[in-house]
């Protein structure tokens, strides 16, 4: 349980710096967006870094790595947005 817990917070932390990185007009905006997006990242990253072999199965990814992991998504974000796929609710 302190796991996902851990996750989550370092996933908010992380979603904070991938915006702040990444800035943009098609970005997730908003808390309940910020934090989905760095708990992806985070998530992404550890799962990542298992496969490699770089973390352990009890283990997960740290604030540098999950805030990689959520840059990863907030690109694929904006991909996705450029390529007409997701609207961007920003613009109308």
């Amino acid at each position: 349980m302190s796991g996902i817990v851990w996750v989550i917070i370092v996933g908010f932390i992380a979603g904070i710096i991938a915006r702040m990185l990444s800035p943009g007009p098609n970005n997730p905006s908003g808390f309940i967006l910020t934090t989905v997006l760095g708990i992806a990242g985070a998530f992404l990253a550890t799962w990542i870094g298992q496969a490699i072999g770089h973390y352990g199965p009890d283990q997960g990814a740290g604030f540098i790595t999950a805030t990689i992991g959520a840059l990863i998504v907030l690109f694929i974000w904006n991909r996705l947005v450029a390529s007409g796929v997701i609207s961007d609710f920003g613009r109308r």
